[in-house]
């Protein structure tokens, strides 16, 4: 166990010095962290206590004394001309206050004009300009020696290599920060999955990597940006800035890019209004920040309050509440979605991240859990993004228990006990029991009565909502069993309203056997699947106890179709609702399997675009499909023939673009006939 801080201070703070010191180099050197940045915080913040509270334990190499990690040896070193110093925190409304007071008692003012900026989730750096030509670009480091990325930095296509404007400087350091934006870290993170390499655990590791990379040519192939904060060592401008949002506006000028929500207010209430504006803006933005900064405004006025040891008394940078959190695993189950998806979830000993309470955290799947080594015993990285669902960042390990128990997939599903099942091909497992399973009884509801399936106007989802949750409907053969007057207690349902609900569920007691395969909503059958297997086998009962050779036999489905199918009636659960559904009196003509038309399109794929003089595009549709062909939604070199109206758009320049084919109205008529 870490010695206690109550029990002996100077272990304490020697245990402190050197955890952190080990999360310096995990987070500064290796871009490797090992502990969220509230857990770094907290150890922190508890250094500087004791040091405050014993002076004499306050050493020369404390990292409450310096700033970040050592430099990479493979990189060359850098002497920064004016130290790069990191910034005190802010975690409460109160220590604002305190940071505001300070300054006004500083100052001798009863207000203070402050500049405000997010504050940005990346890697600091300084750029050198001379004569308005950038020479030189480097890493934080320390604080006083950072890592020569100058090649690399020239690939950040938002650097400016020569600043524009009439009163550029001789000498420019411009301090910011390279970051990623969150769309451009989804595309790395999507091709390094496509590559079967390691994705990024997010955006600041992905910057950080990128940026310190010993080939140019990977850096150049990263998506980073950067956005300027500051100034380091600056020659004579003229006319020389006041305030610090001059020098903003001029940094601008010279072409480089900073936050657009920067902003100046005045005292206390202004600064709290700031940090409540942009952390409810916090998901709008395109990266992330991880709170927000204040500084005096007026340059004369941070020279008067100068520095401390390692941070400016005029700034400060104010949390917002920790977005990842540590906590331990005390369990893993599972739920099941509404599609029958069986996402792994871990049951977490309550922590407080992203300003709510955690107690569940999402795995994702199978081989997330497998991926992550997450076991039931391990202290885990925990991470909440606004309203995203929280979930598990990855494990330390140095922590696990002896005794940390593996996950292990359940074979049934924990809640109607249908067959989980994992294709080999997909990354998520599966309820097989849809229309039996209570997890999913809404979805299979709606897709049952919708339009293309079995067509039952008026049974929309906030009414699915009620039926539902107040147990009045479990499967859809209970549809065919309602009464005027269960309906007519429902929330907003009329006597009439209920009334047309009920005649619509009549009607659709007769149907077609493609649109009732289609409602049955088997996974990776669509209506024109449901239509080719209606077509081949005619009965009901034959497509239900087919092989997987036998179905394959079906125009367009393959492996991964037939297997779908086939996990579906194996099902005695949906097997055992088909037969209520029959029961109920829903019937459609059954006969032999339909044979298909021989024409000259038997077997062409079309595509129908745009609005045509005569037919509707069902109407098109129902033509091609009788007689043996077949209607895609896009346009690809597959396609035969492309059906063009008016009003035709992409589709039909895509057609041209690839030369397929394209047909008008009466053109179309003509092939019919052939």
């Amino acid at each position: 166990m870490p010695p206690s801080s109550a029990g002996d201070p100077a272990s304490r703070a020697a245990f402190l010095r050197a955890e952190i010191e080990r999360h310096n180099h995990a987070y500064y050197v290796l871009d490797a962290p090992t502990i969220p940045d509230a857990e770094y915080d907290r150890l922190f913040r508890e250094l500087q206590e004791i040091e405050a509270t014993h002076p004499d334990l306050r050493t020369a190499d404390s990292p409450t004394q310096r700033i970040g990690g050592a430099p990479l040896p493979e990189f060359r070193q850098v002497r920064h001309a004016v130290p790069m110093l990191s910034l005190n925190n802010a975690f409460s409304a109160e220590e604002t206050e305190a940071f505001d007071r300070r300054c006004r008692e500083g100052l001798g003012k009863e207000n203070i004009d402050y500049a405000c900026e997010p504050k940005y989730d990346g890697l600091a750096i300084t750029l050198r300009y001379e004569q308005g030509v950038f020479v030189q670009g480097a890493t934080r480091g320390d604080g006083f020696t950072g890592e020569d990325v100058t090649h690399n930095l020239r690939t950040v296509r938002n650097i400016p290599l020569r600043l524009t404007g009439n009163d550029v400087p001789d000498v420019l350091e411009v301090r910011g920060e390279v970051l990623m934006l969150r769309r451009d870290f989804e595309r790395l993170n999507e091709h390094q999955r496509e590559r079967g390499e390691k994705e990024f655990a997010n955006p600041r590791n992905a910057a950080a990597g990128s940026l310190r990379q010993l080939d140019p040519r990977i850096t150049a192939r990263r998506p980073l940006r950067f956005f300027a904060y500051g100034v380091g060592e600056l020659s004579a401008v003229s006319p020389a800035p006041t305030f610090h949002s001059e020098m903003m506006e001029k940094l601008a000028g010279w072409g480089f890019p900073v936050a657009k929500e920067r902003d100046g207010v005045r005292g206390l209430a202004g600064l709290l209004d700031y940090y409540e504006r942009i952390g409810a803006d916090r998901r709008k933005l395109p990266y992330d920040i991880d709170g927000v900064v204040y500084k005096v405004d007026r340059i004369a006025d941070q020279e008067m309050l100068g520095f401390v040891s390692r941070a400016p008394r005029f700034a400060i940078a104010h949390k917002f509440p920790a977005e990842e959190a540590l906590t331990t695993v005390e369990a893993i189950d599972v739920q099941v979605g509404r599609t029958g998806a069986i996402t792994p979830v871990a049951r977490l000993a309550p922590v407080f991240v992203g300003g709510v309470t955690v107690t569940n955290a999402t795995l994702h799947n199978e081989d997330e859990v497998r991926r992550k080594d997450v076991r039931v015993g391990d202290t885990v990285i925990v991470r909440r993004a606004g309203d995203v669902i929280p979930e598990v960042v990855a494990v330390v390990p140095e922590r696990r228990p002896i005794l940390a128990a593996e996950f292990v997939m359940p074979k049934l599903c924990p809640v109607c006990d249908s067959a989980i099942e994992k294709p080999e091909d997909e990354a998520i497992a599966r309820c097989t029991g849809g229309l039996f399973c209570p997890a999913q009884r809404k979805q299979a509801l709606l897709h049952f009565a919708s339009r293309r399936a079995m067509d039952i106007e008026g049974l929309g989802e906030k009414l699915v909502d009620q039926l539902i949750d107040n147990a009045i409907v479990k499967t859809p053969a209970d549809l065919y069993k309602l009464g005027l007057l269960a309906l007519a207690n429902l929330e907003r349902m009329a006597e009439k309203s209920a009334s047309n609900l009920l005649a619509a569920i009549e009607k659709s007691r007769q149907t077609t056997l493609a649109r009732f395969i289609f409602a049955l909503g088997i996974r990776n059958v669509g209506e024109a699947t449901a239509k080719d297997l209606a077509r081949h086998f005619g009965v009901l009962d034959k497509l239900m106890v087919a092989d997987l050779a036998a179905l394959q036999q079906v125009p367009d489905v393959g492996p991964v179709v037939a297997a779908s199918i086939a996990r579906f009636f194996a099902e005695h659960h949906n097997v055992e609702v088909i037969e209520q559904l029959r029961a109920a009196g829903v019937h459609w003509p059954e006969g032999e399997p339909a044979a298909v038309a021989t024409s000259a399109i038997s077997g062409k794929t079309f595509v129908l675009t745009g609005t045509l003089p005569i037919l509707t595009r069902e109407a098109a549709k129902e033509l091609i499909e009788k007689r043996g062909g077949k209607v895609a939604a896009s346009v690809s070199k597959k396609t035969d023939y492309v059906v063009a109206g008016t009003e035709a758009g992409s589709k039909l320049a895509k057609a041209q673009e690839l030369g397929v084919t394209i047909l008008d109205e009466s053109q179309f008529m003509e092939l019919l006939e052939q």
